[in-house]
């Protein structure tokens, strides 16, 4: 019952359907995508391990800070472990690599939503157009029939709607993940700050002093 309502709704919304079909199903699999991301990072993060790495820096244990940062799947401490890893060469640029780097999957098919929540709109306009189009075309033509009038109006209205629903629908967890996304970023970069005045205080930045390893 429920897909012969579907059938005939998109049926009803013109061919300009079609193609709004395909954008709202991508869409979907964004969503559930980039939800999916976010709960499995959310159960990564390890507060405790990142204090654990903090104390072992604070306390000049080199070597007890870069054991700690192993084998973990809190971005944060895995950026500090590529920090402390590369030191010798630059220890900013391996932190400022590995927060990319974490970023980077972060933000992925953000662009992409974004392209979404601007499509949709315009194709439910398209939609408009056409539906319109097709209700001046009954006017003109000999055969006037109010169906055909109506049917280009309610084409157009569909069309409309459909667009500016998923935009919305997109829109709203979007602007969700940047804030996350902005979150992350926050956490990256205040624990590289730290890492790199630790570094300094006890001279891990300095090729040679301090190896501990």
């Amino acid at each position: 019952m429920l897909a012969n309502i579907v059938i005939e709704f998109i049926h009803k919304g013109g061919p300009i359907m079609y193609p709004i079909l395909v954008v709202s199903a991508f869409a979907l699999c964004v969503l559930v995508e980039r939800i999916f991301w976010w709960l499995r990072l959310a159960s990564q993060r390890d507060a405790k391990q990142l204090d654990r790495v903090y104390e072992s820096l604070e306390a000049g244990d080199l070597a007890k800070a870069i054991a700690e940062s192993q084998n973990t799947t809190d971005p944060v401490v895995r950026m500090i472990h590529h920090g402390l890893h590369h030191r010798k060469s630059s220890m900013q640029g391996a932190l400022e690599v590995a927060a990319g780097q974490e970023l980077r999957g972060a933000g992925r098919f953000l662009g992409a939503m974004d392209t979404i929540v601007t499509l949709a709109p315009l194709l439910g306009l398209l939609g408009t157009v056409t539906g319109i189009m097709g209700s001046f075309t009954s006017i003109g033509s000999s055969e006037l029939a109010v169906e055909k009038v109506t049917g280009g109006i309610g084409e157009a209205l569909i069309a409309t709607a459909a667009g500016l629903g998923i935009a919305i629908g997109t829109l709203v967890p979007m602007n969700y993940f940047h804030s996350r996304l902005a979150a992350l970023k926050f956490d990256l970069e205040a624990a590289a700050n730290n890492v790199l005045i630790l570094a300094a205080q006890h001279g891990f930045d300095k090729v040679g002093a301090k190896t501990g390893n």
